[in-house]
């Protein structure tokens, strides 16, 4: 329970509390667990590949966008402590803290029960390692793709996703999202879920991104 909880702390939090761990030592190890386990995965599932071809794949599914969305479904962006003014700033949605959680929870269970454990967790989060790529490479990740253009020039966290409203009854529920780069207003979506409705502000972005590159 202890490097659980360890593994949900954030920075913010443990520089408010003396005498408890961030999860940045678990999140430094938990990287390397990841790349192993996602790295034999590829290696057995994909025995004609180059290894070229196997540390593209391995990237798009240890990286960024993609842990932070696996974060996301996981449930760790409500589970995730945060300091009060961290909450205040929207780090509960900020892509590294997401992408750190995902990383440190894996450190936390490999030292917990081993690396079978590790790799037993880490595949269930994952699923059919297939299906995940087709994601990533097909189109289906607009949020990725415009991280992927926005990252080089303003790094990870330039991108903020608001929910502006939720309309509707529990059954029928619309979100509304404005998604900003540097403060700036980039795309807005609507959708029947968070996840829905981000996809959509991010796909409204990209298609004005070919005219014209937000400054």
């Amino acid at each position: 329970m202890a490097l659980l909880q360890d593994a949900l702390r954030h920075p913010s939090a443990a520089a408010v509390r003396p005498g408890v761990a961030s999860n940045q030592r678990l999140e430094f190890l938990g990287d390397s667990v990841l790349q192993l386990i996602v790295s034999e995965a590829l290696y057995r599932e994909y025995p004609e590949a180059r290894e070229g071809e196997l540390s593209r794949r391995r990237a798009s599914l240890t990286k960024g966008v993609f842990l932070a969305e696996l974060a996301r479904e996981l449930g760790l962006d409500r589970m995730l402590e945060l300091s009060p003014a961290e909450e205040l700033s929207g780090g509960r949605d900020r892509l590294s803290s997401l992408e750190d959680s995902c990383e440190a929870l894996a450190g936390a269970i490999y030292l917990d029960a081993g690396i079978d454990a590790a790799r037993s967790a880490v595949l269930a989060w994952y699923g059919p390692l297939a299906r995940r790529l087709h994601g990533s490479e097909h189109g289906d990740n607009p949020k990725g793709r415009l991280q992927e253009l926005v990252q080089p020039a303003h790094g990870n966290d330039a991108l903020h996703y608001e929910v502006t409203q939720i309309k509707g009854q529990p059954h029928d529920r619309h979100f509304d999202v404005h998604l900003h780069l540097l403060g700036k207003l980039i795309g807005s979506g609507t959708g029947r879920s968070k996840k829905e409705a981000e996809e959509n502000a991010a796909h409204e972005a990209l298609r004005q991104w070919k005219t014209s590159a937000p400054n």
